[in-house]
Formats: structure tokens, C-alpha cells, sequence
């Protein structure tokens, strides 16, 4: 889906830049107008089944973590310590669905529901965040071919200074991210794919799903996340 262009092109908004260090295999979280202080440390762990593990830069408490999966293409994370799913939609292009507190219309209301979409170019991949509106309120560019500054991730919308949802779509976002890596390159998530049950998310499914994948084997991305391929439209390419 086209992002409007009132809303994404026209204006500043809110952005984090995100950089990753080969050396420790980390991700910095910045604010773009002050990438020398981060908000974010991302730890990648591609061994283990937690493979993403994001913590405050300030007291490193964690935020959250994601889970990607051999088979399944339906990614789980971990946000403030509450389990959640991010669906597939769709079997073949970028269309992915999530539960919302953070974008909810108060905090101990029912969870809204989220939705990803992405395109894709020879030099970017953008995932877009819309909500129950279908309104964008992010936007996450990731560089292919960078080296160090790999993406950003603007905010939009009234909830674009809020701290719980920028919490949200960081999470949410890298967990997205490289789920759609692995699937660019593992044979096991094209046939996760071809038997996956596609579908909009329901309200309670996320937790059932945290239960069937908990025995499932560990991903094993490897070490190097980042040069994979995409096709234009998010479309995966194995």
C-alpha cells in the first residue's frame, strides 16, 4: 500500500537512526538529531531462541525481544514482558498484522490491531506500520547495503512522541525485519510459508501461538543479517 504522501513526504516527524556495530554485534538506537546519545541497545543472539533483544540504553532494562522461527513465518516478541505474535496475512508478499496497547484508545482497554506493509527498491526496504485506519504511524527504511547506519524508523501521527509506541514499533519493526530476512534465504520458511494459515490476527490468538511454537528448534540466522535479496513489493525472493 502507497504510503499518503501529505503525511510521510511533506514534514519532519519524529526519526531514530539505527546503527550497527560489527564488532559487537549490537545495533545502536539514536534519535537522528542526536545519534551521539543512544535510546537502544540491540543485541542479536541468532543462536539462541530469543534472537533480538532490545534494552534501554539508559539502565539496560529490557524492552522487549523477538523470536523468529525455523518453520513458522510468524515471528513472536516480547514487549514490556507481554508475549505477542506478528501474523502473515499473506503467504508471498510483505503483509503482516499485530495487537496494539500502545496505539489502544486507553491503556487497560482492548488491544487494536496493526497492520504491516512494505515496499521494496535496489537500495531500501520500507515497512510501514498502519493502524485500524489503515493511517500510517511509522515508517522503517532499511539500508541493504550499508555497513553501519543499516535504517531509520520515523514516527507519525498523535502518537508519534510517545514513549510506549515508539517502544512498540521498535520491537515490533526489528522483529519484522528479520524475520523477512530469514525468510529470504531459508528454504525451511518458504515451505513455513506454503502451509502457513494466513489470516488477520484475534484478540488472545497470540498467546495460544507462544504455546505451540515453544518447542520449536532455534532459528539459527547466522552471523551476517543483512545482505540478503528482496523483490520489488516486498515480494520474497529464495
Amino acid at each position: 500500500m502507497a504510503e499518503p504522501p501529505s503525511l510521510l513526504n511533506t514534514m519532519q516527524h519524529p526519526t531514530l537512526q539505527v546503527d550497527y556495530t560489527w564488532r559487537k554485534w549490537k545495533a545502536y538506537i539514536s534519535d537522528r538529531s542526536d545519534p551521539s546519545k543512544p535510546l537502544y541497545i540491540v543485541h542479536y543472539k541468532f543462536w539462541s531462541k530469543e534472537c533480538i533483544i532490545v534494552k534501554s540504553a539508559t539502565d539496560d532494562t529490557t524492552i522487549g525481544t523477538g523470536t523468529l522461527h525455523v518453520f513458522s513465518i510468524n515471528p513472536n516478541y516480547k514487549l514490556h514482558g507481554r508475549k505477542g505474535t506478528i501474523k502473515a496475512l499473506k503467504r508471498w508478499v510483505t503483509s503482516y498484522t499485530h495487537l496494539s496497547y500502545a496505539y489502544a484508545s486507553s491503556p487497560d482497554g482492548p488491544p487494536v490491531t496493526m497492520t504491516w506493509t512494505s515496499t521494496s527498491n535496489f537500495k531500501t526496504w520500507d515497512f510501514v506500520c498502519l493502524d485500524e485506519q489503515q493511517m500510517p504511524v511509522a515508517k522503517f527504511s532499511a539500508n541493504f547495503w550499508a555497513l553501519k547506519k543499516i535504517g531509520n524508523i520515523e514516527f507519525l501521527g498523535d502518537k508519534a512522541t510517545s514513549e510506549a509506541a515508539r517502544d512498540e514499533i521498535v520491537v515490533t519493526g526489528l522483529t519484522l525485519l528479520y524475520c523477512m530476512l530469514l525468510r529470504t534465504s531459508s528454504i525451511l520458511s518458504f515451505f513455513g510459508a506454503v502451509f502457513a494459515r494466513t489470516g488477520p490476527i484475534k484478540s488472545g490468538e497470540a498467546a495460544h501461538s507462544q504455546q505451540a511454537v515453544a518447542e520449536e528448534p532455534e532459528s539459527g540466522m547466522g552471523d551476517d543479517p543483512q545482505h540478503v535479496a528482496a523483490g520489488p513489493d516486498g515480494q520474497v525472493i529464495l
